[in-house]
């Protein structure tokens, strides 16, 4: 059992290097899966499914003559288009909304 330390130095002048060198090793897993382009693919897949899927429904609004629900639907989903297709924008919604606010974001 570990003896109970006060500081990382004192942990290593202790002996406890060999915890260090587990540290390390179990921060290089190099099976882990590489996630780089995973918000491209997925922007790609499902970008043209939604613009799909927001032509169907306007079409059918604009056919039963539903103007209100169509310009409705119309400014939802420019809304959620833009939040899909501009990822860094809930980031400076939020900023903008907490500097409104007075909120300090350093």
């Amino acid at each position: 059992m570990l003896p109970l330390l006060s500081s990382t130095t004192d942990a290593l002048n202790a002996g406890g290097t060999e915890l260090l060198n587990l540290a390390v090793e179990t921060n290089t897993n190099e099976n882990a899966p590489d996630t780089g382009g995973l918000a491209d693919f997925l922007r790609g897949f499902f970008g043209p499914l939604f613009l799909v899927i927001v032509s169907i429904v306007a079409v059918f609004f604009l056919f039963t003559r539903e103007i209100t629900r169509f310009a409705q639907f119309i400014i939802l989903a420019i809304f959620i288009g833009i939040v899909f297709y501009v990822p860094g924008i809930i980031e400076v919604i939020a900023v903008a909304l907490a500097r409104a606010m007075g909120v300090s974001t350093e």
